[in-house]
């Protein structure tokens, strides 16, 4: 059984809300890509992978290019946390990529934004040195556009610091959908740093974590139910979200469902359960079906109920035979 389930059981939503830092004004991700060559294919792939883990990606999906890099293009990338460079075979044919790349590579060293490059079919050593046929695009581009040996210079430099930060290459990973998956892996567990896992202002919430960790014990291939119980007031959402928020990206499902002592005032235990069934699946479910709980019993998920005060609704949440419940 590859799943695992995790519960805060509290007699108060005693919840505080996660402070953060840097926070964008409106993207988690920048992707820069050469259109040609891996937007309706790879791109397109890495974004939809994206959306499902609820990563706001910036995607220029505008066709018609001019010459320079609109304004909107330059604010996306200065409002986003991380910027992903696609190097592919043609990206040096394009003055509006390298114009972009070189306000990522801005961006990094003024903002402190976070670069990852990724190597689509193409060997960093090729974009390093601007060598082989890359580097004959890359030379083509200069003669077509004329470029000033000041700029031309600038933009190998700039291909090179950014072939020299650690990234991902495709030839390594033969499927295509693993090459993407671990990308996406990595990504979040750098958006993770960026936001501080809990709040620093609750003493000893570090051990409090620590010891929630080890009864998880991740390893194993069981389900495990961890309590949390207290007086009102304590901090006990804090600390179920501060554990969530640490090590929801290490599962393949999760789900923080705030609230649902005053959430069953309200609605249904089975409309809570769809909700979160649909969180973790990535579909709307209308149903709990014999065929979605094989699916749910065959993921690795971390389900948060906060402010559960009932073993009987936590059952009932957890639909008894999706989990095999110990």
């Amino acid at each position: 059984m590859a799943s695992s389930s995790s519960s805060s059981s509290s007699s108060s939503s005693s919840s505080s809300s996660t402070s953060t830092i840097n926070l964008p004004k409106k993207h988690h991700v920048f992707l820069s890509f050469r259109g040609e060559d891996t937007r309706v294919g790879f791109t397109s792939h890495l974004h939809a992978a994206l959306e499902r883990k609820n990563i706001l990606t910036f995607i220029d999906n505008d066709l018609r290019r001019g010459e320079e890099i609109s304004p909107s293009l330059v604010e996306a990338i200065e409002d986003s946390m991380l910027s992903v460079i696609i190097f592919s075979q043609n990206y040096a044919s394009s003055k509006w990529c390298l114009d972009e790349l070189l306000k990522i590579l801005e961006s990094r060293k003024v903002r402190g934004q976070i670069a990852i490059p990724v190597f689509y079919e193409v060997d960093p050593a090729d974009i390093r040195k601007q060598s082989g046929s890359f580097g004959d695009v890359f030379a083509q581009l200069v003669k077509r556009k004329a470029l000033k040996m000041e700029e031309e210079q600038c933009f190998r430099a700039a291909l090179n610091e950014a072939a020299n930060i650690s990234g991902h290459d495709s030839r390594k990973i033969e499927s295509e959908s693993k090459f993407i998956e671990v990308i996406v892996e990595d990504i979040l567990n750098k958006l993770c740093k960026i936001f501080p896992v809990h709040p620093t202002n609750l003493v000893g919430i570090d051990e409090h974590v620590r010891k929630i960790e080890s009864l998880l014990d991740m390893e194993k291939q069981d389900v495990r139910i961890v309590g949390i119980w207290g007086m009102g007031g304590i901090g006990k959402t804090t600390i179920a979200r501060a554990v969530y928020n640490k090590i929801c990206t290490k599962f393949e499902g999760f789900s923080f469902m705030a609230n649902v002592r005053e959430e069953l005032k309200r609605r249904t235990v089975f409309d809570l359960q769809r909700r979160f069934f649909s969180r973790i699946l990535d579909q709307k479910i209308w149903e709990t079906s014999p065929f979605i709980k094989d699916r749910l019993r065959r993921k690795k998920v971390l389900i948060v109920f906060d402010d559960v005060d009932s073993s009987m609704v936590l059952q009932e949440l957890l639909a008894r035979d999706a989990f095999v419940l110990k």
